[in-house]
């Protein structure tokens, strides 16, 4: 496990990398478009110190502060679709099993 970049709290290297990513992707997609840092954080309406620490993968700032960037660089479309129930497979596939075998009709007492 990393440690946070913010915090003393241990990540999981998995969610460590994934941040990472994301902030390289984020300054990379900033320096593709030519765009300051000091614009794209005057558009997401964050400092510019939050927007190195994003660019950085830092876990100490706010999924709505990493949103708001992928906004202004035009990529906050699929963030809501992150979790979205009809693409959880595991869970999908969690609840088919759960599913009974066969349905019993009750019969009519009449």
């Amino acid at each position: 496990m990393r440690m946070s970049n913010s915090s003393r709290a241990p990540l999981p290297s998995a969610v460590a990398l994934v941040l990472d990513k994301l902030g390289s992707d984020i300054k990379s997609a900033r320096l593709r478009r030519r765009i300051r840092a000091t614009t794209v954080a005057d558009r997401a309406r964050i400092s510019r110190t939050t927007l190195h620490k994003i660019e950085r993968g830092d876990a100490g700032v706010s999924i709505g502060k990493y949103t708001s960037v992928l906004h202004v660089l035009g990529f906050h479309a699929g963030v809501g679709d992150l979790a979205d129930r009809s693409l959880d497979y595991v869970g999908l596939d969690m609840l088919e099993e759960s599913l009974p075998k066969r349905v019993r009709v009750p019969r009519n007492t009449e």
